[in-house]
């Protein structure tokens, strides 16, 4: 399989089966983008962030960055229902993900990234499925 990744302006961009992440009710804002693929995309320089690109396959303009929460010092306590459980197809703890999605509002004046830390994506590496996970009220730590 082969795709467009608009926002990076590349075409026929080859797809790995083992980067296909399916998220059965979407992202929020985004219910109708099921299936994505995972990549990492070359770092300009070694102080960069360290991110990943969460691309969908239904819709070629939709993109997210992601990153492991844990880089920016948060640490997430994610307790999971038993209809997330399911639908994440998760049988061990172990091969769950938490990450977060990121964005930049108005880079060129200076301003930093920033994480979506009220809906934290939930990954199961072993299944390869996907939530969004909307907290009801914070619980992290911030690591010093």
């Amino acid at each position: 399989m082969k795709i467009d990744i608009e926002r990076l302006g590349l075409k026929n961009v080859p797809v790995d089966p083992e980067t296909l992440f399916a998220f059965p009710e979407g992202i929020a804002g985004f219910e109708d983008c099921k299936r994505f693929t995972l990549f990492h995309p070359e770092e300009g320089d070694a102080d960069s962030p360290r991110y990943f690109i969460l691309q969908s396959l239904d819709d070629a303009s939709v993109a997210f960055h992601i990153a492991d929460p844990g880089q920016m010092g948060f640490s997430f306590d994610v307790e999971l229902s038993d209809e997330e459980i399911d639908l994440l197809q998760l049988k061990d703890p172990a091969d769950a993900a938490v990450v977060v999605i990121l964005r930049k509002d108005d880079f060129l004046k200076g301003n930093a990234l920033k994480a979506n830390l009220n809906a934290p994506l939930v990954l199961n590496l072993e299944a390869r499925r996907g939530l969004q996970h909307v907290f009801g009220a914070l619980n992290y730590d911030v690591k010093g």
